[in-house]
């Protein structure tokens, strides 16, 4: 015989004990759970209920399926809840194409922004088959369950939206891979922390001007990133090896990089750094904040001053995909459990080669090539891409009795 089912939706305040009250109350009845949601928005509960059951009178209780209906109503006038059913024919549920995760970001997140998200959603053919919020603030992240869309196709659509309404979207697949990454690699000047190493280097030579124009070259892709490299590095000859120890102390992390490394660390993810810029200021990264790998380049010292030049292989934009898949080995962690993060062309092999590459405030030929792109300037927004919320992190770090900075 056919099985039926019956969907039991309650609305109303939201109080200890409802659903074990209905589910008390199912457990006189023949039927079987054949799925479950439940949300609480602003003390308001919302609980559905799809319960199964063979067609017609069950037997073997002496209660109809009216005298379940009857008893349900009886939950919700006790609970003073409003209370929806709705009947319909069981059927194993087909695999839909293209499950994806899609993260909506915004500061504010306006309803503009959600209508029209939502409606290229719509108009690709895809279906929302469930919505939460990951955080309120700083920024807003909402997370939405969609079946039925081609990744590649509705990554497209819902950029340009995202570009209209001033809003980050990433869109993920869903599936094992998306839970088991396991370490992130992050660029550090203009990522991890704010800024370049080198200009701050440059102010103490007396060349930020030109420093600063060929890396902002550099980054947008116009020049080879090496070549840029040793010509910036020329400028900073003569500088006395004190200079290290102040602009260490000049370099501002970014909004949120101590709660991403942190929260990581506790979720035993593996975090590393790979950097163009100079070890004598990513080794005080490394010591101040824990991390476990990192590779940059280190400025030739001699006699107490810069040679201007670089020791070594330089590390560009090939060195840093060559630095990921070291790091992973070293960690026995696969590539395609990796997310890479940075902002400039140089990061761009690096982002490519990792399982989630990540365009961080970044120019707009990184952003237009990495899987998804970042525009707020909190670094720890990158935890909601990876499904962790903002209530999840701050239980966390009560529990360790953590009051600090982002």
């Amino acid at each position: 015989m056919k099985q039926r089912t019956l969907l039991i939706t309650l609305t109303g305040p939201d109080r200890p004990g409802v659903t074990s009250r209905l589910f008390s109350v199912l457990s006189g009845f023949p039927v079987t759970v054949a799925d479950v949601e439940q949300v609480v928005i602003r003390g308001r509960l919302t609980l559905g209920v799809l319960v199964a059951y063979a067609g017609g009178k069950p037997k073997g209780t002496g209660e109809t399926i009216g005298g379940l209906w009857t008893a349900i109503e009886q939950v919700a006038a006790d609970l003073d809840m409003d209370l929806e059913l709705t009947t319909g024919t069981a059927s194993k549920e087909t695999r839909r194409r293209g499950r994806l995760h899609i993260s909506v970001l915004g500061n504010p997140l306006t309803p503009a922004a959600m209508a029209g998200i939502t409606g290229r959603i719509a108009a690709s053919g895809a279906n929302i088959d469930r919505i939460e919020r990951l955080s309120a603030y700083p920024v807003t992240c909402i997370e939405m369950a969609v079946s039925g869309a081609d990744p590649k196709t509705l990554r497209a659509e819902l950029a340009i939206e995202a570009s209209h309404q001033q809003v980050d979207v990433a869109v993920q697949r869903t599936g094992i891979l998306r839970r088991a990454k396991r370490m992130v690699v992050m660029d550090v000047d203009s990522t991890l922390i704010q800024g370049e190493v080198i200009e701050l280097l440059a102010r103490h030579a007396g060349n930020l001007d030109e420093v600063a124009r060929v890396t902002e070259a550099a980054m947008r892709g116009e020049l080879d990133f090496a070549e840029s490299l040793i010509r910036r590095v020329a400028l900073l000859e003569g500088l006395p090896e004190e200079v290290f120890e102040k602009v260490a102390k000049e370099v501002v992390l970014t909004p949120g990089a101590r709660t991403l490394v942190r929260t990581l660390k506790r979720l035993d993810y593996k975090f590393a750094i790979v950097s163009g810029g100079f070890t004598q200021i990513t080794d005080t990264l490394v010591a101040d904040l824990g991390i476990d790998y990192s590779a940059a380049n280190t400025l030739e010292v001699v006699d107490g001053r810069l040679t201007g030049k670089v020791v070594g292989e330089i590390v560009d934009r090939p060195g840093k995909a060559r630095a990921l898949e070291r790091f992973a080995a070293q960690a026995g962690i696969a590539v395609t459990q990796t997310v890479a993060v940075g902002d400039g062309a140089n990061d761009l092999d690096m982002l490519e080669v990792a399982g989630l590459g990540i365009a961080f405030n970044a120019k707009p030929v990184v952003r237009a090539k990495a899987d998804t792109a970042l525009n707020v300037p909190y670094l720890d927004s990158i935890l909601y891409l990876l499904g962790i919320s903002r209530d999840e992190v701050e239980a966390a770090d009560a529990e360790d009795g953590l009051t600090g900075p982002r």
